[in-house]
């Protein structure tokens, strides 16, 4: 079977997982909204990161690594596969012991067993991580779908039955460990007839995998901090509950990005990687991947933009209209953040990791000042603008880096995204008439507000963009 044909059932895959998904966290955060007060939020905000953080360390990159090195020397992955054991095992002391340090820095003392609970994950995790590599690298997206799915079902529904019993931020956090082990559990069973794991360690045979993996680890740490510094700030100066706002109003408008970005880049990760030698294939596929993106994400934050206030009662009810602002502001954020992720597939496939560390190192130096200057405003609106400006510095530097490795690209882009923002900009004007015409409040209108961004959109496509058979080829084409 051709690459072409395993994308295209790559991408049917990943779609179902992504629709499932989609479907199921819209659930828990309607139902959680309702039942837990927005300060566990800010709890459980403050864990992820700190879980978030240390998992870039504990693998040292060898997941991509596996991937875009085509890997299958069966001595070598062994030699990962107890290298990222062992680093499970120290990570998760070290975050253990560490949990009285962080509930000092947020003078939150509910925090202790969360961060200590949280951070069995590491005894988890990495026992199906190169699992999870070799399926994709494989292109084994039909077993990666079932495994998604049957893990996000049942740690879902454990989330809720345990936030309706009253375990507040211990729902979140079993039902996060029960995903985890069920995932795990499903990618050791998927990737058994890929690999094995033997009793072998040889430093020497993985230093190839290392190297990759040095810039690979500090430019996920830099970005990490980059862009986490907002979130680190927040509770420390403005308290939990203000972070729990916070997070929930950037979950909601990073949510497309997040479920449709992965259907394209990850069934696209392995691919690029086979076009490594051809900057005019490398071109092609990244114009294709950027029109992509715009085509499916620019309509729906545009329309989360304009139909915000009366989406958010819907989903969370009352109270929450403090995420109303920094909803519209992290609306743009994830524009330039979904035109910035494919830059990986470049810099990954032409070895170059280390250029993505220099661009957030320079993000990180300009991104520290201005989030905590505009911090002690003392609202995170303003820290939410901080976001902003950093975010598009870093989609500016992504496009210059693009640029560098494959030629100019500017043009076809440029005329590729112009139809897509003027679809978005009539969509959100044929919404905001509607608004001040009629009215926004209750099911009815939001409904009608989305009815007719649908229709407008759908009709500029068909007339300007895409026809019929080209919309249903669209999947396959790059």
């Amino acid at each position: 079977m051709s690459n072409t044909k395993k994308a295209i059932i790559g991408t049917k895959w990943t779609t179902i997982s992504t629709g499932i998904a989609t479907g199921l966290q819209f659930l828990q955060i309607a139902v959680l909204a309702r039942l837990l007060d927005p300060a566990v939020f800010g709890l459980i905000s403050v864990s992820t990161l700190i879980i978030n953080f240390f998992a870039l360390f504990a693998n040292l990159g060898f997941t991509t690594s596996i991937i875009y090195k085509q890997e299958n020397d069966k001595q070598v992955l062994s030699t990962l596969y107890l290298v990222n054991i062992l680093l499970g095992v120290l990570f998760f002391f070290i975050i253990f012991f560490s949990a009285p340090l962080v509930v000092q820095f947020y003078h939150e003392p509910r925090l202790d067993h969360v961060i200590k609970i949280s951070s069995s994950v590491f005894l988890i995790m990495y026992f199906g991580q190169i699992y999870s590599s070799l399926l994709q690298k494989e292109l084994k997206f039909k077993e990666i779908t079932i495994t998604e799915i049957a893990s996000s079902v049942t740690g879902t529904a454990l989330t809720i039955t345990l936030a309706y019993r009253g375990f507040e931020e211990y729902s979140l956090v079993f039902g996060g460990l029960t995903t985890q082990v069920l995932r795990t559990s499903l990618q050791v069973f998927f990737g058994r007839k890929l690999f094995f794991p033997r009793l072998y360690f040889k430093f020497s045979i993985i230093r190839e995998h290392l190297r990759f993996g040095i810039f690979n680890i500090g430019e996920g740490v830099v970005y990490y901090v980059q862009s986490n510094l907002d979130n680190l700030l927040i509770g420390n100066l403005l308290g939990v509950k203000a972070l729990g706002f916070y997070t929930v109003a950037y979950q909601l408008a990073v949510f497309p990005i997040n479920k449709l970005n992965p259907i394209i880049l990850q069934v696209a990760s392995p691919i690029v990687a086979k076009m490594k030698d051809s900057d005019s294939d490398l071109r092609r596929a990244y114009i294709k991947i950027l029109d992509v993106l715009c085509y499916f994400n620019l309509p729906l934050l545009a329309g989360l933009f304009i139909t915000a206030e009366s989406v958010i009662p819907l989903i969370y009810g009352p109270g929450w209209e403090e995420t109303f602002p920094l909803i519209k502001i992290f609306v743009f954020v994830s524009i330039f953040n979904c035109l910035s992720h494919p830059i990986f597939l470049l810099v990954y496939s032409k070895g170059k990791p280390n250029l993505l560390f220099y661009i957030n190192v320079v993000v990180l130096l300009i991104k520290t000042p201005l989030v905590y200057f505009l911090g002690q405003q003392g609202h995170v609106t303003y820290i939410a603008l901080a976001y902003l400006i950093a975010t598009f510095i870093t989609f500016s530097l992504n496009l210059t880096v693009a640029y560098s490795l494959i030629g100019n690209f500017f043009k076809q882009f440029y005329e590729n995204s112009l139809k897509t923002v003027t679809f978005c900009l009539l969509m959100v004007l044929a919404i905001a008439i509607y608004k001040n015409t009629v009215g926004y409040d209750g099911l009815f209108n939001t409904i009608t507000q989305i009815a007719i961004g649908g229709m407008v959109y759908s009709l500029l496509t068909l007339r300007y963009k895409y026809s019929l058979a080209e919309l249903k080829n669209l999947r396959g084409s790059f």
